[in-house]
């Protein structure tokens, strides 16, 4: 490539007399003559001092332009937001939750945009920004690399933030002291980094690198350890070798790399959400895929890691055996995978994982095929007259595969949680959590506050959760998310009333209401949507924009000419 395609955007900024001005303000920034003649690489750190998650990452952010200049381009720091799940989790601040990725996926294509960033490395540590980083990278579509800031140490007894969750409900049981709950707070996020089991971050970090948008490992590494420096810094080379052999972001996401990271998250055991995001990422780069290429790849994919929240280990426990790279390694050789795709590094997965080396002997935190935590996927896509356009449910198996049992109807998060602290719920009960859909809270809440104090009061085998919010990738127990259509929008669960029985049946993908046509349609002419509180601002505007969870939950609007 000529120079000038080398800075295919950043000259139409910096080039010639008429953008003297332009070269003015960036001299104040830092640029020197000669960096003008650079392709300018925009670095989009999502650091800030809201969450252990990102706290770090304005360090890292600074090693992947250094990555940046050494491999002959210009680094440019940027900043976007991120907001902590687990510091609003059960409050109305959880709202805003997935309404960040959005903001940020526009923020970090505006920034590129009107900046005129010839590559893009994007630094992501926290449920929402990672997702929300790759999909700006489709829309853009200029050479561009992720990475993931990096999970979390264990804290004291293996503690990590669902410990402490769980203990609430441990707390309100009488099962811990005062002064338990207390030590168990005190000790379970000892630093930097996301949270430490396969919830979303690392689920969503190991889908990313088996989707081919980071580099090989960049998911299995702590947030506070050489080899992740290292990987910001190699990132910021890399998307340097991308610019070159024009290598883009659209050229790696396609549908058989959308079917590996499907594939890879189902193998870990991993969150629900990556059904979500890995949807709306499809949906930013034009790729064909729904919620029934997750029922088709599952059928053919077992569960391998026995990693938290139902299994056993941490991810820094993964780390210490060689991370994802050898269980992918494996995929690839049973045919799980498909080898041939492009990834970040310039070369195939294949080629990415020629050289891994298996896992040690006597580990078990990854099994064998032939002995599978479950033969299938554990996230099973549920059909019926409760949920016509689909259900995401969580199900590892050690719940069992079929709940039927009795509604207990709330209309918010606040009180399903009051109602399971005061004991109010009992073995037999199908708690009903909704309008906390998309449109409904609006924002489409995570439900890890009462998900922990089930398990904490020891009712995870025999309570049931539904509703059309979501989960944490903490989350575990029989729950069913994602229910669509949501009740805000007069789906079906907005009919259910207490006493009804719910049937999940997980074998057979069904969630049904036992409640005739006729009832249903008599209570639907009773329907009123409740009054909203929500009039103005960020979640009134997603509100309004907002897709179903089947698609997505993407705010993309139609084409001009629709």
């Amino acid at each position: 490539m000529t120079e000038k395609e080398l800075r295919r955007y950043s000259r139409v900024v910096v080039d010639g007399d008429e953008q003297a001005p332009s070269r003015a303000m960036l001299r104040a920034v830092g640029f020197e003559e000669d960096d003008f003649q650079r392709p300018q690489i925009g670095i989009a750190s999502t650091w800030s001092m809201v969450t252990p998650c990102n706290m770090h990452i304005g360090g890292l952010a600074e090693e992947a332009a250094k990555g940046a200049n050494d491999a002959g381009g210009k680094g440019v720091i940027f900043n976007t937001i991120s907001v902590s799940d687990g510091i609003s989790m059960g409050t109305p601040g959880m709202r805003y939750s997935l309404v960040s990725r959005e903001i940020i996926a526009d923020s970090i294509e505006a920034v590129t945009g009107a900046e005129g960033f010839d590559g893009l490395v994007a630094i992501g540590g926290c449920d929402k920004n990672m997702p929300a980083c790759v999909m700006a990278m489709a829309r853009l579509n200029r050479p561009a690399v992720f990475v993931y800031g990096g999970t979390i140490r264990p804290g004291i007894k293996r503690r990590d933030i669902v410990s402490v969750f769980e203990a609430v409900g441990a707390k309100s049981g009488g099962k811990i002291s005062d002064a338990e709950l207390l030590d168990i707070e005190q000790t379970a996020i000892p630093g930097p980094g996301a949270c430490g089991g396969m919830y979303t971050a690392n689920t969503m970090a190991s889908a990313i690198e088996a989707l081919g948008m980071s580099l090989a490992n960049s998911s299995a590494q702590e947030a506070v350890s050489s080899d992740k420096v290292a990987d910001c810094h190699r990132a910021g080379e890399a998307v340097m070798h991308l610019i070159r052999e024009d290598i883009k972001p659209l050229d790696i996401m396609t549908r058989a790399a959308f079917e590996n990271a499907i594939a890879v998250v189902i193998a870990l055991g991993g969150s629900t959400n990556a059904v979500l995001h890995l949807l709306a990422i499809a949906r930013e780069a034009e790729v064909e895929l729904s919620l029934d290429d997750f029922t088709r790849i599952g059928a053919r994919t077992p569960v391998l890691a026995d990693v938290k929240p139902s299994g056993k280990y941490l991810m820094s426990e993964l780390i210490e055996i060689g991370g994802i790279q050898p269980l992918m390694k494996r995929m690839l050789d049973k045919g799980m995978l498909h080898g041939d795709c492009m990834t970040v590094s310039g070369k195939s997965l294949a080629e990415n994982l020629a050289g891994v080396a298996d896992y040690p002997q006597g580990q078990d935190i990854v099994r064998d095929f032939d002995n599978p935590i479950k033969a299938d996927s554990h996230l099973a896509i549920l059909y019926g007259n409760l949920a016509p356009e689909g259900a995401v449910a969580k199900i590892t198996g050690k719940e069992g595969l079929h709940f039927e049992g009795t509604a207990r109807v709330f209309h918010s998060e606040e009180e399903a949680l009051q109602a399971i602290l005061d004991d109010a719920i009992k073995a037999g009960d199908v708690i009903v959590i909704r309008y906390e859909g998309p449109k409904g809270a609006p924002g489409m809440r995570e439900m890890l506050s009462p998900t922990g104090a089930i398990m904490g009061k020891g009712l995870g085998k025999d309570v049931a959760l539904v509703t059309d919010g979501r989960f944490s990738g903490g989350s575990h127990g029989f729950v069913v998310g994602h229910v669509t259509p949501e009740a805000a929008v007069g789906g079906p669960i907005a009919l259910v009333e207490d006493g009804d029985t719910l049937r999940i049946d997980a074998e057979n993908k069904e969630i049904s209401v036992d409640v005739s046509d006729e009832v249903m349609a008599e209570r639907r002419g009773r329907w009123r949507r409740p009054v909203s509180p929500v009039t103005r601002g960020a979640l009134a505007k997603y509100r309004s924009a907002v897709s179903s969870a089947s698609e997505g939950a993407v705010t993309i609007p139609p084409a001009w000419d629709e």
